[in-house]
């Protein structure tokens, strides 16, 4: 059943979707904010541009190895097919719900943020936040379930709009001639020991803001040219991320001292105060209102997909292969924003959140050990692309990947012994659905 031709997702998708879907599902209020929680930390002018940077390689090295698993197996679903295939159908099944969990909860909550920074524009709409927040994700499964091209268009603009804005407060901020960019610090400090725990936190942080750079992979059954598309977009949509990462961070540095900028909790409004007077806290507001509607549009397109894959192998109904005319995988779109809607109503899932750095590490971890795997059990699968220096780009990706999850176990134990009881509980189920299968 799911093989036929009703159940078979659309090839729409192009390389300008790919771009802003990875911008749009990468940027967000999260550049807005942490900037003074880091700088706080590392209190460095040079260290903290360095940390960014660091993040980006991260990222890149995950791109580089992303765009040849994904060109080899250009499935719905992502990172979730490549383990499958490498790792057997229990890695595959408990990465690929992993993988869901991580990118069901965001919807949820961006609906709720976007409410929130509706009402600081508007405070008479205060008692209705939570009608504000279940109206929005209504009207976007209404946009979804209209078909695929509607919500490929929404990104493609809402994401060009976050990209204008943020050059605009870039260019604002070197604009302004009040304070000069924080000499070089050359003493001893940089490498204390407080120092070097401060910059894996702030990692941690960073990490959590390039959330979202593999987005393009979920939806690669839909890319009209995967083989091409892929690689191009995810290197350049990544290099503009982090582009746009480390020219925010300098902009914020031009207009406010490190010392001042760590003791902010909304670094851009601050900065924004400065540049704009009064109304900057409001510039700010809606610019986090079109960062926020950008990626709350790439989060409801990705959790379906991901549905749609487990359907499709027998580890979810199978009515989640449903495919409506518009192509999208309407079954599978529909008890995701129900799970959004029952995340909205509760309104406490903020635990969720803490562990969801800490599973994505693991996915792309296992992602990149696949890449490796596959190469020796598999060398003449078609691969229309290679990555750079393999292996010693996937082994540093793998490394850096290993040390990233040990800084997160240390500092955060809880959200590790949730994620191992997770695997605990869902082998047995893992266990039922496979003899469903048989």
């Amino acid at each position: 059943m799911s093989d036929s031709p009703k159940n078979q997702l659309q090839k729409t998708l192009g390389f300008s979707f790919n771009v802003a879907v990875l911008i749009g599902g990468t940027i967000g209020v999260g550049i807005l904010r942490t900037p003074g929680t880091i700088a706080e930390m590392l209190n460095n002018y040079w260290l903290i541009l360095a940390s960014w940077l660091f993040g980006g390689l991260y990222v890149l090295l995950g791109a580089n190895s992303y765009s040849e698993l994904a060109t080899m197996l250009p499935k719905a679903g992502g990172s979730y097919n490549y383990i499958k295939r490498a790792l057997g159908e229990y890695a595959g099944f408990l990465s690929g719900w992993y993988d869901y969990i991580v990118n069901a909860i965001p919807p949820a909550f961006y609906c709720i943020v976007i409410s929130e920074y509706t009402i600081i524009l508007f405070p008479q709409l205060a008692q209705y936040s939570t009608v504000l927040s279940v109206s929005l994700l209504v009207a976007f499964v209404l946009l979804h379930l209209s078909g695929v091209k509607n919500g490929s268009v929404i990104q493609q603009i809402t994401s060009f709009l976050k990209v204008i804005c943020f050059v605009a407060l870039v260019v604002a901020c070197f604009m302004y001639s009040g304070v000069e960019v924080p000499a070089i610090k050359t003493d001893s400090s940089i490498f204390q020991i407080g120092l070097i725990f401060g910059f894996f936190k702030s990692l941690q942080l960073i990490i959590g803001t390039y959330n979202g750079w593999n987005g393009v992979c979920f939806f690669a059954e839909e890319n009209e040219n995967p083989s091409k598309n892929i690689p191009k977009s995810l290197y350049s949509g990544v290099l503009l991320v982090v582009a746009i990462y480390i020219l925010v961070n300098a902009a914020f540095f031009h207009v406010l001292p490190i010392e001042t900028l760590a003791k902010s909790n909304l670094a851009a409004a601050d900065v924004a105060k400065i540049l704009f007077g009064e109304n900057g806290a409001k510039i700010v507001t809606v610019i986090s209102i079109f960062s926020l509607i950008s990626i709350l549009n790439a989060f409801m397109m990705i959790p379906p997909r991901i549905l749609y894959g487990l359907s499709r192998d027998g580890f979810f109904i199978e009515k989640g292969t449903t495919v409506n005319k518009g192509g999208t995988p309407i079954v599978a779109l529909l008890v995701s924003s129900l799970f959004s809607l029952f995340l909205i109503c509760i309104g406490s899932f903020e635990v969720l959140f803490s562990f969801a750095a800490f599973i994505s590490i693991i996915v792309w971890g296992l992602a990149y050990y696949s890449l490796l795997k596959l190469r020796t059990s598999e060398p003449d699968l078609p691969r229309p692309y290679r990555s750079f220096w393999y292996p010693w780009t996937t082994i540093l990706a793998i490394i850096f990947s290993i040390a990233l999850l040990a800084g997160f176990i240390y500092s955060d134990p809880i959200s590790f012994l949730i994620i191992v009881g997770i695997a605990v509980v869902s082998y047995p189920l893992f266990l039922v659905l496979k003899k469903k299968k048989k």
